[in-house]
C-alpha cells in the first residue's frame, strides 16, 4: 500500500449528529484518494458515533477505527491517533467540525514547499446559521518564521492565544521531537500547554491561506458547554503552561505573556464557575488561587492594571488571598 501524504486524526465522543458530515468532507480532500490516511477514535461514545466511523472506514483507502470502552478525554484520544501516523504530514479534526474540499491537499503542498515544522490557518466559526472568519493572530502570511517570534507582545492576541490543534498541519518531525503529544488525561484546556511547547521548542512555522475549516460552536456535548469536574483540569493545564515557560532559557522574556494568559483565562473560568455546584466552585477557586500565587507579583500587577474593570473585580479577592498566604 502506498504511504499516504497526510494522516488525519479524528477523535469523537457522542458526535452522532455531526460525525457523518465530518467524515464526508474528508472524502473530498485529495484528487488522489490514496494520499490520505484517516484515524478515527471513538472515545467511549454512547450513541452511534462508532458505528458511523466503521461505516465510513470503507470509503477510505487507508482507515483505522480505535474504540475506547470508556472516555479517556480529547488529549489522550489524540495521543492514540499519533501512534498510528504514517507519512510526513499529519493534522487533527474534531468530530463535530468539517472542511471545505481540498483543504488538506493545499496544506500539504504548502507545508512541503515552505519546508517548515508546521503551518497554521484561519478558521470559520459556525453558530447556528451564522458564520464568522477567525484570523490567526500573526501579521505575516506565507512566510516562514520562528514560532518563538509569534508569542509576544504579551498584551495583544498572538499565536499562543490561538491554540486550536485542528487549525493547521504538522510535519512528522514534530512527533519525532516530542512536541506533538498532549498531556495525558486532560479533559479541558489540553491545547494550552501544547501550543506553548510547540511555539517555544519547534524551529519554524508559517501562517498560510487554505480552504476553510468550519468550527461548530455551541454543541451540547462540548466541554465548553458543561460545568462538571472535568473543568477543573483548567488549573492543571495552566500550571503546565507556567512550568513550560519557567523551564525555558528565555523565561524572563515570555513570563509576562504567560501571566497575562493565566489571569485572563482565570477570570473567565471564575465567572463560569458560578454555574457549578458549590463544592466544585470552591475547588476551582482554590486551584486558581494557588495558580495565581505562583506568578511574579510585579508581572501580575502590570497585567491587572491593563485588564478591564469586570475582570479585575473577579480576580481581586483571590489575588488578595494568594498574597496573604505567600
Amino acid at each position: 500500500m502506498r504511504t499516504p501524504l497526510v494522516t488525519v486524526i479524528v477523535p469523537a465522543k457522542d458526535a452522532g449528529p455531526y460525525i457523518g458530515t465530518t467524515l464526508e468532507t474528508l472524502t473530498r480532500q485529495f484528487e488522489d484518494t490514496s494520499a490520505l490516511k484517516v484515524i478515527m477514535i471513538d472515545d467511549g461514545s454512547r450513541d452511534d458515533t462508532g458505528a458511523l466511523m466503521r461505516r465510513y472506514a470503507d470509503r477510505f483507502d487507508d482507515a483505522v477505527v480505535l474504540t475506547n470502552p470508556r472516555p479517556r478525554g480529547l488529549a489522550s484520544a489524540r495521543n492514540q491517533g499519533l501512534d498510528h501516523v504514517d507519512g510526513d504530514h499529519f493534522c487533527f479534526l474534531d468530530g463535530d467540525d468539517w472542511m471545505q474540499p481540498l483543504r488538506l491537499q493545499v496544506l500539504s503542498a504548502r507545508l512541503r514547499e515552505l519546508d517548515c515544522d508546521f503551518v497554521r490557518t484561519d478558521h470559520v466559526t459556525v453558530t447556528g446559521t451564522k458564520r464568522m472568519v477567525k484570523r490567526a493572530p500573526f501579521p505575516w502570511r506565507e512566510r516562514v518564521a520562528s514560532p518563538r517570534d509569534a508569542i509576544l507582545p504579551e498584551h495583544e492576541p498572538t499565536m499562543v492565544d490561538y491554540p486550536f490543534a485542528w487549525a493547521g498541519m504538522f510535519h512528522r518531525r514534530v512527533i519525532d521531537q516530542g512536541l506533538a503529544g498532549f498531556s495525558t488525561g486532560l479533559f479541558t484546556a489540553e491545547d494550552r500547554p501544547w501550543i506553548w511547547r510547540l511555539h517555544l521548542q519547534a524551529q519554524s512555522f508559517a501562517v498560510v491561506d487554505a480552504p476553510a475549516l468550519l468550527y461548530r460552536r455551541g454543541v451540547p456535548t462540548s466541554l465548553t458547554q458543561v460545568r462538571d469536574r472535568r473543568q477543573l483540569d483548567f488549573v492543571r493545564a495552566m500550571r503546565e503552561v507556567i512550568d513550560v515557560v519557567e523551564a525555558d532559557a528565555d523565561a524572563g522574556r515570555f513570563l509576562p505573556k504567560a501571566t497575562w494568559t493565566v489571569l485572563a483565562l482565570s477570570s473567565r473560568h471564575l465567572v463560569r464557575a458560578r454555574r457549578m455546584t458549590p463544592s466544585l466552585r470552591g475547588e476551582m477557586r482554590s486551584g486558581i488561587r494557588e495558580l495565581l500565587g505562583r506568578l511574579p507579583v510585579d508581572e501580575v500587577d502590570a497585567v491587572v492594571g491593563r485588564l478591564d474593570g469586570p475582570r479585575r473585580r473577579v480576580l481581586a479577592p483571590l489575588l488578595r488571598r494568594a498574597r496573604s498566604r505567600a
